[in-house]
């Protein structure tokens, strides 16, 4: 009896392992993670949910759940192709961050947005949702100092961009102007410190277009035999304040911070632990309107930052800062996993933003009808919607379509929205030589 016994402990012992190795030994979430869980997965499922059909719509949403049935949604929240100081087209970023499982990428290029239409494009083909998004380089200048600190806001948007896009892209062209005059400025100092380096080449490197960072320059001594690699590039002469360091002409990060809001975006403080004095800068943008810091690392430290962002109530995020440059000092895409509750108070916060910088990009057309601030409803779905066989001509094709991935049935028929479709019935759109009206059904 006592074998028997002992045969029958193995055996439970068996079943027990091979049901972790399923995963059936994963926590259960709780009942407020199971419906932050349900919420973040609705949202980044909208475009199927709308496009189920009618006697579908009850239902839609919970087939749709089940497709993430290892309960954890993947959002990427800081990236960078080619269009800045990445490695990779958008196109091959999104490849792989399908590959890691990303469901939610934002592409975060330094000081452009000029990445995004591409990013969305092949985003399509992979079900992910893109969310619009830059890293602004600004300077944090103390009051009563001399010193100057670099800083990085990133701006999260919605499907169709900023509510104020010139005004934006005005200040980020200033920006990377810049970045040209401080390129040159640190192959200056190199130089003077006896390591030839051209212009041409870093160019070449950043690619025709690209303004050029400092990680194109560390690329440049690289390739010229100045530097073993990049780490002793920036450790020996391109750190902040190191001998080859320069500045170009960034904004203060506080009135980056306000244009962000004033755009319709999200604000967020990229790497604090970069920072000298964190606390300072936190303190004095969250004054001005700063939304969240960047806290969550794939390397787990975020002990500090998360004190941080509860002592100003900001919202807790991360992301891996994908450049695609490879070797063990960079973070992969997907790899810093978010905990369902902090997305879903990203979202809460986002959201409602989002939403008011449609209504305000919507509303500039139906009250100025021109191929301008048509632009800016199409910026960037032009591509999807131009491929669908009903006519762009059909008011509620051109909303639904634009909305479709961002915002709630209910959400898109406020009464707000329903104002802006009547205004839009008595507008014409040109499209292929014909002005025909936007409503005509």
């Amino acid at each position: 009896m006592v074998g028997d016994g002992h045969v029958e402990k193995r055996s439970k012992d068996k079943k027990k392992k091979k049901k972790q190795k399923r995963g059936g030994g994963k926590k259960k979430m709780t009942a407020e993670q199971s419906l932050a869980f349900n919420s973040v997965t609705e949202w980044v499922y909208l475009d199927q949910s709308h496009s189920s059909s009618s006697s579908e719509d009850d239902f839609g949403v919970h087939q749709i759940l089940n497709r993430a049935v290892d309960n954890n949604v993947v959002f990427e929240l800081h990236s960078h192709s080619n269009f800045s100081d990445g490695y990779l087209s958008p196109s091959k970023l999104v490849e792989r961050a399908h590959c890691n499982g990303v469901k939610v990428l934002a592409l975060t290029d330094h000081d452009t947005m000029s990445g995004i239409p591409e990013a969305i494009e092949t985003a399509r083909r992979f079900g992910i949702k893109i969310i619009p998004g830059v890293e602004i380089s600004t300077i944090f200048s103390q009051r009563g100092s001399e010193s100057e600190e670099p800083v990085h806001i990133l701006a999260y948007y919605s499907s169709c961009g900023p509510s104020k896009y010139e005004e934006l892209e005005n200040f980020l062209a200033n920006i990377r102007d810049g970045r040209f005059l401080r390129a040159k400025d640190m192959i200056l100092k190199l130089n003077k410190l006896k390591l030839p380096l051209k212009w041409e080449h870093v160019a070449k490197i950043a690619g025709k277009g690209v303004a050029p960072g400092r990680l194109h320059v560390a690329r440049a001594m690289v390739e010229a035999g100045h530097v073993e690699n990049l780490k002793q590039a920036f450790a020996r002469y391109l750190y902040d304040g190191g001998p080859a360091y320069s500045t170009g002409s960034e904004p203060l990060a506080e009135v980056a911070v306000q244009l962000i809001h004033r755009t319709g975006g999200l604000a967020v403080l990229a790497h604090p632990w970069a920072l000298k004095n964190p606390a300072a800068i936190i303190r004095k943008l969250k004054d001005v309107g700063l939304h969240g810091l960047e806290v969550y690392r794939s390397d787990g430290k975020l002990v500090a930052y998360t004190d941080l962002a509860d002592t100003y109530g900001l919202l807790k995020l991360g992301g891996s800062d994908y450049h695609g440059r490879g070797g063990h000092g960079e973070s992969e895409l997907g790899s810093v996993k978010l905990p369902v509750l902090v997305l879903n108070d990203f979202l809460k916060v986002a959201r409602p933003i989002w939403c008011g910088a449609i209504k305000e990009i919507l509303e500039s057309y139906a009250d100025e009808p021109s191929d301008s601030n048509l632009s800016h409803i199409t910026r960037y779905g032009r591509g999807k919607m131009l491929k669908r066989n009903y006519p762009l001509n059909c008011g509620k094709g051109l909303v639904d379509e634009c909305l479709s991935l961002w915002l709630t049935n209910e959400e898109r028929q406020s009464a707000e929205f329903e104002a802006i479709k009547l205004k839009l019935s008595h507008v014409s759109i040109n499209q292929g030589g014909l002005n025909v009206p936007i409503e005509s059904v």
